[in-house]
């Protein structure tokens, strides 16, 4: 499975993020889990709306 995880460093606003951990400390995930839901979410709304991405695994 850890073939499959991709390690992404992410830049964004320190107060930003304070108040996207307290979201996902509030919701029962850490704030890697929650950013994982809000990609898949995306990724589902795109497709259901432009078709199936087709995605190489490697």
């Amino acid at each position: 499975m850890g073939d499959k995880l991709l390690r992404y460093t992410l830049r964004v606003d320190r107060i930003l993020f304070q108040k996207f951990r307290y979201i996902a400390e509030a919701e029962g995930r850490s704030a890697n889990k929650e950013i994982e839901q809000y990609l898949k979410k995306r990724v589902a709304e795109y497709e259901k709306e432009f078709g199936k991405i087709e995605a190489n695994e490697k």
